[in-house]
């Protein structure tokens, strides 16, 4: 963490808080801190690995979950949430980013930098950080902030369970459910409850949510009189042992770590698909009616998983009969942050990157078939540039996929 960056958006008391609090948390659904170290420039938090990575990568990659898989992740989260309320803690940042996936698919809570320790916590920390003035302020994620934060009222731990509910919400449906086009009309939905559910939700599951989005946080299952143990006997969650939750044999959700499928490429992977620009790859293709459909030609990759949860989720971004050539989950670099975009190439042309939370168009990379105009850059087989006279831009690809994407781009420049 650069110190220059934490100190120009005061977050030096934030950093500090977490580490206090994240030393003293021992629970197998909490990322673990090991040690902490400093030079001149940054601050280092050496963490415990999650080699599965973010939930929310998981949902995006099947467009959504079965309700099994929910059940069993919302349960785990569940168990840990339960742990650090019992501690006097407040998250106040839960969402599928902050859901890390162990190597074995259980799920660890992450990012305490909104941590928020109520006067009678049991977890030691700085003078006055209990008692912090910012307790009213919204902090975390726009939409899984609650309604009583909007309206500045003091943080419960009844905040933590909206967010669960919204959690859960997108975990069955691959959306949050108040999304919206910008933080402000999304504030607008939280504040006057504008909750659809999909007609595939159970009944179960449409209740356990109704009940967690509740506008009044102490009615809020786990909230209440009872703690837990009303959220627990909910029947959504029946038939979870929760006396053995982290010994169970969790879904089959992530891939292996550091596994390849046989031909190479994560082909179950619907965050992406290779460009299909002369080289036998495959293509996925919005038709008229809004169906898919996958061009295959003599090439290594065979099929893409989830083609329809992949295509509703990103076709509102296309034109009548475009096609998505290639797509990815990377990272928007900037001097001191990233941003995890979705980065869009289509038949058009076109280049977008939309923001995966809120679904917006985040910028469109004007095209041009002049490489003086439009050139990428691969600085390594993870990390690529895109440059336009006006502006660079730098992308890191986790996936190592920076040599397809400046493929796919030249090869629509020079079709």
């Amino acid at each position: 963490m650069d110190k220059k960056f934490i100190t120009k958006e005061n977050k030096t008391a934030y950093v500090k808080l977490e580490r206090i609090v994240l030393d003293q948390l021992d629970h197998p659904g909490i990322v673990r801190l090991y040690f902490t170290f400093q030079d001149s420039l940054s601050l280092y938090m050496a963490l415990e690995s999650c080699e599965g990575g973010e939930l929310f990568d998981q949902i995006t990659r099947k467009g959504r979950l079965t309700e099994d898989e929910a059940r069993f992740y919302a349960a785990e989260v569940v168990d840990a949430l339960e742990y650090i309320h019992n501690l006097g803690v407040i998250h106040r940042d839960i969402k599928p980013e902050n859901l890390l996936l162990t190597a074995e698919g259980h799920i660890k809570i992450a990012d305490f930098g909104s941590v928020k320790p109520m006067q009678d916590s049991q977890i030691t920390v700085l003078p006055n950080a209990a008692s912090d003035d910012k307790a009213c302020t919204f902090v975390g994620t726009a939409a899984y902030v609650p309604p009583e934060v909007l309206n500045s009222s003091p943080a419960t731990f009844g905040n933590d369970l909206w967010a669960l509910g919204c959690t859960l919400y997108q975990m069955l449906s691959g959306t949050s459910p108040f999304k919206d086009a910008s933080e402000w009309l999304i504030f607008q939905r939280i504040i006057a409850r504008e909750l659809r559910f999909p007609d595939y939700f159970s009944e179960e599951a449409r209740d356990v949510i109704d009940r967690l989005l509740d506008l009044d946080p102490s009615r809020r299952p786990g909230a209440g009189p009872d703690g837990y143990a009303s959220l627990k006997r909910h029947p959504f969650f029946k038939g979870v042992d929760w006396d053995n939750l982290r010994s169970q044999i969790p879904p089959k959700l992530a891939p292996e770590p550091g596994t390849q499928s046989p031909a190479g490429d994560d082909v179950h992977d619907s965050s992406w698909s290779p460009a299909h620009i002369g080289d036998g790859s495959a293509a996925v293709v919005r038709q008229p009616d809004g169906a898919t459909s996958s061009s295959e030609g003599t090439g290594h990759i065979t099929r893409l998983a989830s083609i329809d949860s992949f295509d509703s989720k990103w076709q509102q971004f296309l034109e009548p009969g475009e096609s998505v050539l290639m797509i990815s989950m990377v990272k928007k670099l900037q001097k001191l942050t990233s941003k995890k975009v979705q980065l869009i190439l289509t038949n058009k042309p076109k280049l977008i990157y939309v923001d995966p939370s809120k679904l917006i168009v985040k910028g469109n990379i004007i095209w041009s078939d002049n490489p003086n105009d439009l050139s990428i850059q691969v600085t390594s087989p993870s990390n690529f540039k895109i440059c336009t006279p006006k502006k660079v831009m730098s992308f890191e690809d986790a996936k190592q996929r920076a040599y397809q994407w400046k493929k796919a781009i030249e090869g629509l420049q020079n079709r």
